[in-house]
């Protein structure tokens, strides 16, 4: 550890050697800004707390090393903020014939994108016609005199599926508590799989932690499983706390998109009964070259697949908001298929991209 440590100097050097700033995209840069001191919250939190279980003179070395990586981490942001920022001049999009060339080599099927826009904004229809008459039922119940004509205009049914996405938004955790709403999904949805039968759960250790400062900022959760030659080692349910200095409209608009509905969903998507399930499983199949060389388009897919799946079996009692916010976060899908390519292909505006995120898919700004 502490070799690896004192390397951080030439480390950061090389990359600061290499990078070319005017190629950066500023939305790389801003972001490594952001993430670049979390090496150092790994060192607070993860290494000091065990340095009393070694030697006086090795317990110095690492204290040493890592005041060497503490000072090389400064440095690199201090670079970062003060050359490398004002100079990201780079474009982000990938353009058409990038964007086609990675899209094949990633799904590995002949699907265009073309196809994939057109059952994108196809499936976009289809789902947003259930959530209609998903809400309307939750209308009703609350608001039993309420004439519904019989051909509703979009206006009108975007009203009733925001009238009853409010009734979810309702229940929320605290803004500190995200995290330990996390761990109350795990037990809720562990518990649902098993009485369901559903599917069976391996006897892999999974852990819930916060997330490191350095995976943070681009979503609230993810699954870290073990590769698929560490059969039955621990999985991480990593779940992000808020940022401290956000305002109280971005809290705000944050526990309504991640209230507590949803945050079943994502535990359902990360880990019970999606990727920690389903890698467990997988890491397990005889053989490994399958396993090592898995499909990230079906572990996604597979998922993605669970979150309905289990709001259609019943969880929290066929609670039928519980259905609504599934297809919500089925919604979220559908739009990064478009946004994928209208961003790297089409040139869309952020106003567009802002208007289909929360207007057609209903996201929380």
């Amino acid at each position: 550890m502490a070799d690896r440590l004192t390397k951080f100097p030439q480390m950061f050097e090389q990359i600061r050697e290499t990078l070319d700033p005017p190629r950066v995209p500023r939305i790389h840069a801003e972001t490594a800004i952001k993430q670049n001191r979390g090496v150092v919250s790994i060192l607070t939190n993860m290494v000091k707390p065990h340095l009393g279980q070694l030697g006086k003179a090795e317990r110095r070395r690492l204290i040493g090393a890592m005041e060497v990586a503490k000072q090389a981490v400064e440095e690199h942001q201090s670079w970062l903020e003060t050359d490398l920022l004002p100079n990201a001049l780079g474009d982000f999009r990938i353009g058409k014939n990038r964007f086609d060339e990675k899209l094949a080599l990633t799904l590995q099927t002949p699907l265009s994108r073309r196809q994939i826009r057109e059952r994108a904004e196809r499936e976009l229809r289809r789902v947003r016609a259930e959530m209609y008459q998903m809400a309307a039922g939750v209308y009703k119940q609350k608001h039993a005199y309420t004439r519904f004509p019989e051909q509703p205009s979009p206006e009108f049914q975007q009203a009733i599926i925001r009238a009853a996405l409010e009734m979810a938004y309702e229940e929320t955790p605290a803004a500190d508590q995200v995290v330990e709403a996390a761990r109350k999904s795990l037990s809720l949805t562990t518990a649902f799989v098993r009485d369901k039968d559903l599917i069976t759960i391996p006897a892999d250790p999974l852990e819930i932690i916060v997330m490191p400062e350095f995976q943070r900022g681009v979503s609230l959760a993810y699954c870290d499983s073990p590769g698929p030659l560490d059969v039955g080692q621990k999985t991480f349910y990593a779940v992000a706390p808020l940022p401290k200095n956000w305002n109280q409209q971005q809290i705000r608009s944050f526990l309504r998109e991640y209230n507590v509905r949803s945050i079943h969903d994502l535990t359902v998507h990360e880990a019970m009964p999606g990727h920690f399930v389903q890698l467990a499983h997988s890491n397990r199949y005889p053989g490994k070259l399958r396993a090592v060389l898995a499909s990230g388009v079906f572990i996604e897919g597979w998922a993605v697949y669970t979150e309905q799946m289990m709001a259609d079996e019943g969880l929290l009692d066929g609670d039928p908001l519980m259905g609504l916010i599934a297809r919500k976060w089925y919604l979220r899908g559908i739009a990064n298929a478009i946004l994928d390519q209208a961003i790297h292909t089409e040139g869309i505006t952020r106003e567009q991209a802002m208007r289909l995120m929360m207007e057609d898919t209903l996201q929380e700004e």
